[in-house]
């Protein structure tokens, strides 16, 4: 099929273009480039604008005939969407409303969509399932939240299919060792950790030793990025099979506190990762793990890469290829 990826340049966006490839699809990728990177595209066919641009999104579904549509051009800092929301409703909200309707106009209605566990808030309870009340409690929560609703809107008024895939943590790097995670700033946690270990950064910070985990640190559900990638093609072929549109929670299942992540760092590493302490942060919660039962039901997809080592291996060949030459 011919699958368009919007973001395709991204740390995401990047490992789904290698995976469609890899299955025998052929991959049109839209980027702006404002976080992605060129080197990251190993295949298909590039067209640089924003997708805020009608005229080119227009013109592209004119140009190729598009089966189904991934989309994961949003920008992702909880922080910064706080302090400068303008930025995160235009990008991931007028942004994704400008996609929906050229796919409308073109008669495109196949939609995978990059959505988060930022959805829904603070936890009720744990594991989470896609029932969770869904409270978004910062701006990049929101704006995915209010794109998950237009789906359902543009479902009932035009038929557009969709599978919202609402991450936890997306964590590693391609096996093979050719992509891998580079935010500019870097605000995920394995990266940040093995950043200290190669020695571009100083130390990790661990914020709070005191939440009501076994070890006092904040737990979180890590899943590894091919994973991730396998998710989409499987939903993917869902959609293809006119099935109805979905929201599906995609995690290990299974949470990793902040402190095992640094002490299986210092494993597969080798160093001596320094630590600093800090006190908590505001909404952080102690605990935040998927439940992935109806990703493993619906799409039959079981994660390959669960384990941490695993994962935070692949990420450290990353940053060693990459980053410490």
């Amino acid at each position: 099929m011919n699958i368009l990826v919007v973001g395709g340049a991204g740390y995401i966006g990047s490992h789904i273009v290698k995976y469609l490839l890899r299955v025998g699809h052929n991959v049109v990728v839209v980027d702006n480039f404002s976080t992605g990177h060129r080197d990251a595209l190993l295949g298909g066919i590039l067209m640089e604008f924003d997708i805020v641009d009608a005229a080119k999104l227009d013109a592209l579904f004119s140009t190729y005939r598009i089966d189904a549509v991934m989309h994961f051009a949003s920008f992702i800092q909880v922080g910064e969407s706080v302090i400068n929301p303008d930025k995160y409703y235009i990008n991931n909200l007028v942004g994704t409303l400008a996609l929906l309707s050229a796919m409308v106009r073109a008669d495109v209605r196949k939609f995978i969509f990059s959505s988060t566990a930022a959805v829904y808030g603070e936890p009720d309870y744990i594991p989470i399932d896609e029932i969770h009340p869904k409270e978004p409690i910062n701006p990049y929560g929101h704006s995915k939240w209010m794109v998950e609703k237009i789906l359902e809107d543009y479902d009932y008024a035009y038929g557009l299919k969709s599978v919202r895939l609402r991450y936890f943590n997306a964590a590693g790097a391609d096996p093979e060792g050719l992509l891998g995670e580079r935010h500019e700033p870097e605000t995920h946690l394995i990266p940040l950790i093995l950043q200290a270990a190669s020695g571009r950064r100083s130390a990790i910070t661990v914020f709070g030793r005191d939440y009501d985990t076994f070890d006092g640190s904040c737990i979180r559900d890590y899943i590894h990025v091919t994973d991730l990638a396998e998710a989409h093609v499987l939903a993917l072929d869902y959609l293809m099979g006119d099935c109805a549109s979905a929201a599906i929670n995609l995690g290990n299942g299974s949470g990793f506190s902040v402190q095992e992540v640094i002490d299986t760092a210092r494993r597969v590493t080798g160093r001596n990762i320094p630590v600093l302490e800090a006190p908590r942060r505001d909404g952080d919660p102690p605990r935040l793990i998927a439940d992935s039962g109806l990703a493993i039901k619906i799409l039959n997809w079981q994660p390959k890469y669960a384990d941490l080592e695993t994962i935070i291996a692949h990420a450290w060949r990353w940053e060693q290829n990459h980053f410490c030459k």
